[in-house]
């Protein structure tokens, strides 16, 4: 089924829960996603933040159906991947080579019995990319060449290489395809703060010049800022709040991505002295038992009895700001924003 629409990926509503444990009716579920809804333009990058656990990672490997969601809809460029309720599901094959990720862990997510060459070389063998082995070869070493790597490289195994190399790795990986679309699971965290910057702009410049459209996950939020057009906050499997980059770090409306934008180091010694950080209290709830209502509530300032009681619409409350909070007001919102212009 094929659908016009202007957005280039298109989540519905997608939950994602995980068996644990007990039988019957005391059957429970992790609820690591639950009810997330989000759009996507061709050669945006969305940027998705949060706290471990919260559900990042899920609703990427959730969309390229590594995982089999458990509720929603995702529509890429116009076909329908999967509607749960509907029952339709795609043939995923045709989309492997539309859609790819890059892992968190460069060493774990590497074979350390094929060769850099192999690794790279599987998704053209799998796809018959390649009429001849030397096309092939010619494939490979372009692919190596356009991360940063040269063809003495193809020959060796993963050890043999650091970890920005191994991720560089798998980017070309990625690449082979030459996709569309790509989730970018934490690609930076697992590296070393000075190779950080180099991943980043070679995520920049293949964007730039091969029109790529990115699902950016991570845990900092100044990288988040530095490579996205908008930004996504999630909490315990929720979004909360989503709108361009800037505008999201310069005026936060949710009281949980206020706490996060407090955490953000400030180079300037005389604004990070009127810098206030916002310590939130406790834990975060566990998501087999989230908490009724809204689920940042337990750590929340501006917690209410209303707050118990319902969970909060995820509405736009002015263009292109997204926010599920019942005590952000309109009012309050523009103020904010009339503010910060």
């Amino acid at each position: 089924m094929t659908e016009k629409n202007e957005d280039f990926i298109v989540v519905e509503h997608l939950k994602q829960y995980f068996p644990a444990g007990g039988h019957g009716k005391n059957k429970k579920y992790v609820q690591a996603v639950d009810d997330v809804s989000f759009t996507i333009k061709k050669g945006e990058t969305l940027g998705l933040v949060g706290e471990s656990g919260c559900g990042k990672t899920t609703t990427g490997r959730s969309l390229l159906r590594l995982y089999e969601p458990t509720g929603g809809r995702f529509v890429f460029d116009g076909d329908v991947i999967f509607d749960v309720e509907k029952k339709e599901y795609a043939n995923m094959l045709p989309y492997r080579k539309r859609m790819q990720i890059v892992f968190q862990d460069p060493y774990a997510s590497l074979d350390p019995r094929m060769t850099v060459g192999d690794i790279v070389g599987e998704a053209i063998d799998t796809h018959h990319l390649a009429k001849n082995d030397k096309e092939r070869y010619d494939m490979i070493i372009e692919l190596l060449r356009k991360v940063g790597l040269n063809s003495e490289h193809a020959n060796r195994y993963p050890h043999e290489f650091s970890g920005g190399q191994r991720q560089r790795v798998g980017i070309a990986r990625a690449l082979a395809v030459n996709p569309d679309f790509i989730v970018c699971d934490e690609p930076i965290s697992a590296l070393d703060v000075s190779i950080q910057a180099q991943v980043i702009n070679m995520f920049e410049d293949l964007q730039r010049d091969l029109g790529l459209t990115y699902l950016f996950i991570a845990h900092d939020l100044s990288v988040v800022k530095h490579i996205s057009d908008r930004i996504g906050v999630m909490y315990l499997g929720r979004m909360v709040e989503l709108a361009p980059a800037n505008e999201l770090t310069n005026t936060p409306l949710h009281p949980y991505t206020e706490s996060l934008i407090s955490a953000i180091p400030v180079a300037d010694p005389i604004k990070a002295r009127t810098n206030k950080r916002i310590v939130l209290e406790g834990d975060v709830p566990s998501p087999v038992n989230p908490p009724s209502g809204c689920r940042f509530r337990t750590r929340c300032s501006r917690a209410t009895e209303k707050c118990a009681q319902s969970a909060p619409e995820f509405k736009e409350l002015v263009p292109g700001h997204f926010v599920a909070c019942h005590h952000v007001t309109l009012e309050e919102a523009q103020k904010k924003l009339a503010k910060n212009d």
